[in-house]
């Protein structure tokens, strides 16, 4: 089962969820929102991707730490910043099996996913 991880309002979730739906791909949407950051799999994620990665340092949430926290962030703050505000994670997040992907990009979700 796939299990997408993300924002409903986000338009790259929103462009991702598309396309799985195009793809005819079942999957499970996990809103962060709701139901928040699942602590386990964010470890994972961070210790695979990196902080570098799992943070979207692009955003709007980002912009809005101040440039110490920006400056000071490591896996640990990155951590707890995300568990405050989900938003700072970049999406979507996708999961199937033991493969993880983050943020979309239809060729590697192609190759990855169907």
């Amino acid at each position: 089962m796939i299990t997408v991880y993300g924002i409903p309002n986000c338009d790259t979730v929103r462009k991702a969820r598309a396309w799985l739906d195009e793809q005819g791909l079942a999957y499970q949407f996990h809103d962060f929102k709701k139901a928040e950051v699942p602590g386990e799999q964010l470890d994972a994620w961070l210790a695979l991707f990196g902080w570098e990665t799992v943070i979207n340092r692009r955003g709007t949430s980002w912009r809005r730490l101040s440039a110490a926290e920006r400056g000071a962030m490591d896996t640990n703050r990155a951590r707890a910043a995300v568990i405050a505000n989900p938003s700072l994670i970049k999406r979507p997040v996708v999961s199937k099996d033991k493969q993880t992907l983050i943020g979309f990009d239809a060729d590697q979700w192609q190759e990855a996913l169907a």
